[in-house]
């Protein structure tokens, strides 16, 4: 059969089921395959969307997303995306088309060195140069995707390829020598991870995105009741365990509350699970716990080690190595520890002031919490998403969906795009800010045209608002380029241009009726504009470079 029929039959075998992504002539063959396929594609608008709204599927639904993209500018557009998957470890399968194999490298017309562009940014690459090798790669890259660390991999596919015959035997095994990721930890480090568990008067667990893409949620859980430890989170780790769980102080880091900061720095004994220890999550490296030992468990044993000294290791999978450490592990009082640790809860607990007749963005995020508590969260990247990871308290693993090492804004609204396309009959919101849902706005078109009924709940202050934040407590208010302008810009008649449901929300009293209407639309997306106060910030926030501990706040 023809070689592009047989790349989509292979995409059938893998269980695929929705694809997002843009034609063009290099990958017009595979899209004349996809013709005859039960697979749905999503059309969407840009290729960096299609890439991001895989992303989000794959987080959302727990399974490897894909994306198509033509060459050269269809292929670049593609990048962002793919550098958002991972850093954030999101196991997708990009394939883009590429020109022949007798015209790449000569400057043809729309040719990009594709593979060369992703190489930094991919978990693995392939430029398919034999078109027998096609499904041996096709099998190959959803391996890789998925097992060990998650990740992005990009198939390169030049255009004379696909127009190939080739025999269909997709290979009923994988033979890759050079890639075997280690998942079960090593007994001896986890009985001395156990050892100085039971020693320890003040331990706390940090969780991160790894704890969530290796199904451990459960795992860790059982381990925090049966030390008992508090559980802080990273961004990427809410969710891990339920936020409203007595034991769950959330997240930790440069936005996370007062008390999860206190209490990890003035623990004796940190437990990371599939955490990356960034510089966000962390603060000022030399002063991060600086009473605590550090057990560090990570599928990637190229993170353990990389930014904080750790004193035992365990390299391997979070939900096997957590399930043999709580066999070793016995319930222990600390009384003390737990006192203190609540009294910071009770003494620091987020707040704002919603006062008068302007929206506080914080409110927004309360109500749809309130009305919604088990909606799957998408967000930008910015204020917005601060406050989203602040006040909406998230029940379970994959429930809440950002960009967390890239920071990416334009990130939110087609990743929520990708989960409603998962799960269609749940409600998807996106929190987004003004700034960044204008960078992917044109992805209305694509859930007007299959009825993706996302709920997007834009915190408008007319501000590049983190920006503006730290040019006011930084730079001496010099707002330098963070005004976007734009009070006569209506989102409510550009919704309603894309053929999109528009609201417009100004007051307080106006929020919680403008949510229940647009959760009742199943059918259609909602955009609810929120003029909310133009100069709230953000707090708790850790200057950058500060110590956990140098948290600053807002005084009412």
């Amino acid at each position: 059969m023809r070689a592009a029929d047989a790349i989509v039959r292979a995409l059938e075998h893998e269980g695929v089921e929705h694809i997002f992504g843009i034609p063009g002539g290099a990958i017009i063959e595979v899209y004349d395959a996809l013709y005859d396929s039960n697979i749905e594609h999503i059309l969407t608008r840009h290729e960096q969307a299609a890439v991001h709204a895989a992303d989000g599927y794959a987080r959302a639904k727990g399974k490897t997303g894909v994306a198509f993209a033509t060459s050269g500018p269809g292929a670049t557009n593609t990048v962002t995306g793919i550098a958002t998957a991972y850093m954030d470890s999101s196991p997708l399968v990009v394939m883009t088309g590429q020109v022949p194999r007798s015209m790449i490298g000569n400057d043809a017309f729309q040719e990009a060195d594709t593979t060369g562009i992703t190489m930094p940014i991919t978990k693995h690459n392939y430029l398919a140069t034999e078109p027998n090798e096609l499904l041996r790669i096709v099998r190959e890259a959803f391996h890789i995707a998925s097992t060990g660390r998650p990740g992005p991999v990009l198939i390169d596919l030049p255009k004379d390829v696909t127009m190939a015959d080739i025999e269909f035997e997709y290979p009923p095994k994988i033979e890759l020598p050079g890639y075997k990721p280690k998942l079960k930890g090593h007994p001896k480090q986890i009985k001395r991870a156990a050892e100085l568990i039971m020693k320890s008067e003040r331990p706390v667990i940090l969780a991160g995105g790894g704890v969530i893409l290796s199904n451990a949620g459960e795992e860790l859980r059982k381990l925090a009741e049966t030390i008992p430890a508090f559980v802080v989170t990273t961004l990427m780790g809410k969710g891990a365990m339920p936020e409203t769980h007595p034991l769950c102080l959330g997240f930790i880091g440069m936005h996370g509350s007062k008390y999860a900061n206190y209490t990890i720095m003035e623990a004796d004994l940190v437990i990371a699970v599939g955490c990356r220890f960034s510089d966000r999550t962390t603060g000022k490296v030399s002063e991060f716990a600086p009473e605590a030992k550090i057990i560090h468990i990570d599928v990637d044993p190229a993170e353990i080690g990389k930014n904080i000294r750790v004193d035992v290791p365990i390299v391997g999978d979070a939900k096997l190595v957590l399930g043999e450490l709580v066999k070793y592990v016995k319930y222990k009082q600390r009384k003390e520890w737990e006192d203190k640790v609540n009294g910071w809860r009770k003494q620091y607990p987020l707040k704002y002031k919603q006062d008068g007749n302007t929206i506080k963005p914080q409110y927004v995020i309360e109500k749809i919490y309130e009305l919604k508590p088990d909606a799957i969260v998408a967000t930008e990247v910015g204020q917005n998403q601060m406050w989203a990871a602040q006040f909406f308290k998230v029940e379970r693993p994959r429930q809440f969906i950002s960009s967390g090492g890239l920071g990416t804004m334009g990130f939110g609204f087609p990743a929520a795009m990708g989960a409603q396309v998962a799960f269609p009959d749940k409600t998807v919101v996106d929190i987004a800010g003004d700034g960044s849902f204008m960078m992917n706005i044109q992805e209305l078109a694509t859930c007007v045209d299959y009825r993706i009924p996302v709920k997007v709940c834009i915190l408008n202050n007319m501000f590049l608002g983190m920006v503006r934040q730290w040019q006011e407590l930084f730079y001496d208010e010099r707002y330098s380029e963070t005004c976007l302008r734009c009070k006569e810009m209506s989102f409510e008649k550009i919704a309603e241009g894309f053929g999109a449901i528009g609201m417009t929300v100004e007051k307080p009293s106006e929020v919680e009726d403008a949510l229940k209407q647009a959760f009742e639309i199943d059918d259609m997306p909602v955009v609810i504009d929120f003029r909310v106060e133009r100069l709230e910030n953000v707090y708790p926030m850790v200057p950058a470079g500060a110590s956990l501990k140098e948290i600053i706040d807002e005084e009412y």
